[in-house]
């Protein structure tokens, strides 16, 4: 995704009217706007927090001045008060700890902290955000997106690191539409305090899915780059199987259509109606071989029979510009078992020259699962 994203950078940019500068002045907040909480009512929320907590000792005091007047401009107000929770609270730090590990298993249930209606809402609203972040960052978007889901924008001191974590999270899961609601929300709401990278990358997330289509190979390259990422974080299991048998599937049924389309061969003026096997589209683009069911014949007239694996390694298509040459496809996919390894490998090559990453890496994973059962499972 990430050279499509820059791909659109340029148009991004433009679209958003503004880039960032070290003297860029943000526009000041107007009616409806989402407004990040400034470091002092922050502080004073933190520190009324920890008094609620008994945290008022000398030296819990003294640490927490001490972040709250760190001056390293790169350190935001949501860092600040996620070191000032875990300073107040052995739980805060374990989550977030947890959360941070790239090396710990990725949580499948969300913490009960979250819902403890006794603990206030400040706390249990930011702690949340933060451990939302720091999975996110893991790509973990399963639980990111429900803990974020918990709360509201308008809950946290930043509501603009809401808004775009939860984007992020929707736009890989490939949640159009809540993407889209929640983006635009970003955009427009939460524009005036805003970072330029979030609103950059907002505005590409955006533009990314207005290219979207049901069921093409960008719909099952999208779908198997999210196979590979649960795979990533050890989620293997059954809803992981699932969803490679749908994606196999979808390409098994591209597969047969084209056949049945490919080998129908050309019409012929006065050979009959459509469909009623006289009219030399096979009999009707019902059945991959053109033949009957069960009659074991050969293929149809007009039919060009599997390619050799010589010829087929030798014949690159129509992939130089980018585009799936499908009678190439469909030929390879016919006569893929029968390739050595060396030859599987520059036909591959020749097929997705030129292609996306996306749309490549696609291709190349439904031939490996043609040569590795397990993938089906």
């Amino acid at each position: 995704m990430m050279k499509r994203i820059l791909s659109v950078s340029t148009l991004a940019v433009l679209l958003m009217g503004s880039v960032a500068h070290g003297n860029e002045k943000k526009p000041a907040a107007a009616f409806g706007f989402l407004e990040s909480m400034s470091v002092a009512d922050a502080q004073t929320k933190v520190t009324a927090w920890l008094k609620e907590a008994g945290k008022t000792d000398a030296a819990t005091t003294q640490k927490l001045q001490a972040i709250w007047n760190d001056k390293d401009t790169h350190r935001t107000v949501l860092d600040r008060v996620a070191d000032s929770l875990a300073l107040g609270d052995p739980i805060s730090a374990k989550l977030m700890a947890e959360a941070r590990d790239t090396n710990a298993p990725a949580p499948t249930v969300l913490p009960t902290v979250f819902k403890n209606d006794k603990d206030s809402a400040f706390y249990r609203a930011n702690l949340a955000l933060i451990y939302a972040r720091s999975l996110t960052n893991r790509r973990v978007y399963e639980e990111g997106l429900e803990t974020l889901k918990l709360f509201t924008a308008d809950q946290v001191v930043d509501p603009a690191a809401y808004l775009f974590h939860r984007a992020v999270c929707e736009h890989a899961m490939q949640r159009k539409a809540e993407a889209t609601k929640t983006i635009l929300r970003l955009l427009e709401e939460g524009a005036a305090t805003s970072p330029e990278r979030y609103k950059t990358v907002a505005t590409l997330m955006l533009l990314d899915m207005r290219t979207w289509k049901d069921k093409d190979l960008g719909d099952i390259a999208r779908k198997m780059e999210n196979i590979e990422r649960r795979l990533e974080i050890s989620r293997g299991g059954p809803e992981t199987q699932k969803q490679q048998r749908e994606v196999l599937n979808r390409l098994d049924e591209m597969i047969k259509k084209l056949e049945n389309q490919n080998k129908g061969g050309k019409k012929k003026p006065g050979d009959g109606k459509p469909g009623d096997g006289k009219d030399g589209d096979g009999n009707g683009g019902e059945c991959p071989d053109g033949d009957k069911p069960g009659s074991g014949s050969g293929p149809a007239k007009g039919v060009n029979p599997p390619v050799t694996p010589a010829s087929e390694a030798a014949d690159p298509g129509g992939a130089s510009k980018g585009n799936v040459d499908m009678k190439k496809f469909d030929r390879l996919v016919s006569g893929w078992g029968s390739l050595p390894p060396a030859a599987q490998q520059r036909a591959l090559q020749e097929l997705t020259s030129g292609m996306s990453p996306r749309h490549r890496d696609a291709i190349e994973n439904y031939f490996r699962s043609l040569t590795n059962p397990s993938f089906r499972r």
